[in-house]
């Protein structure tokens, strides 16, 4: 069995490209096309379909990943115990744009301190990411995961609140229960269009759920806080996304006196069992950063 062969196909089977392997593998592409070549001799069998367009795993193709992934998995962790927690190699990690910027972020250069052999590629966006064709070892997982056979471990919550401008409260005036929200404008974005996101319980016993027409609609949680800041409604929030603005006053939160459903962050493995040890390792790390201090939202 030639190892390296098998992870070259490996990669090129996941990225859906010869090229896109050979970069993150440091090798030519016609290294990476001549060792799948010479896989697919040795077994006598085609595991890749090419095309002008693109190459996809054939049936058989698609049955052997999964099965060498498997074993490359074990190899990764073996070599990554004798190593005595040297990580090599690469590390791709998928997050949302806000709260990846804003919170996760910060929180992992100690991580990338301790494995200089390791290099992170992190993959942010708010919309749907293809993990498993983009590669990615890992996600981070705001809010609810989609139904899948992929492997989740949750890691913290955070609280979801509704904030203000003060120069919006100033024109509008201050709602003194969810229900007066229907009288305001409102600005979603992501986080606020979950079905829990105007829901309110007060006292651990009442609840109170609120259909909340929005007046602008945002594709990212950024472009939500930077609205409801400039003034142009009130918003249903993470607190993740708005703690700055919340500290130095660009944003007051309202209804205090009601909770919301909190979010949680999940990490989100697409391959399940057969995840590389890094990211097992990557998420430890980060589970332990997250929770070292649980952030409350100020009155």
């Amino acid at each position: 069995m030639d190892v390296a062969q098998l992870k070259i196909f490996s990669r090129v089977a996941r990225l859906n490209s010869f090229s896109g392997a050979a970069r993150e593998l440091s090798i030519s592409q016609s290294q990476a096309s001549r060792a799948v070549a010479e896989l697919e001799a040795e077994l006598g069998v085609s595991l890749l379909a090419r095309t002008t367009r693109a190459v996809i795993a054939t049936e058989a193709g698609a049955e052997y990943l999964a099965r060498i992934e498997l074993i490359l998995d074990q190899l990764d962790e073996a070599e990554q115990s004798v190593r005595q927690g040297d990580l090599r190699g690469t590390l791709r990690v998928g997050m949302p744009t806000s709260a990846g910027a804003r919170e996760i972020i910060p929180r992992i250069p100690d991580f990338a301190e301790q494995h200089p052999k390791l290099e992170l590629q992190i993959i942010m966006g708010d919309q749907h990411q293809d993990l498993v064709r983009e590669a990615v070892d890992v996600a981070i997982r705001i809010g609810s995961l989609p139904d899948s056979s992929a492997t989740a471990r949750l890691l913290t919550t955070y609280p979801r609140i509704i904030v203000a401008a003060p120069s919006y409260l100033e024109r509008s005036g201050h709602p003194q229960s969810p229900a007066e929200l229907r009288n305001h404008r409102i600005v979603q974005g992501p986080a606020g269009s979950v079905g829990t996101a105007w829901t309110f319980v007060r006292d651990g016993r009442s609840e109170e759920a609120v259909v909340a027409k929005p007046t602008a609609l945002f594709s990212d949680n950024e472009g939500t806080v930077a609205a409801a800041a400039a003034g142009m409604g009130i918003a249903s929030i993470g607190y993740w996304s708005c703690r700055s603005e919340l500290g130095d006053g660009r944003l007051v939160r309202l209804l205090t006196e009601w909770e919301t459903v909190p979010i949680k962050v999940h990490a989100y493995f697409p391959l399940g069992k057969a995840t590389r040890f890094a990211a097992r390792a990557f998420i430890d790390f980060l589970a332990a950063k997250l929770n070292e201090r649980r952030l409350r939202p100020v009155d």
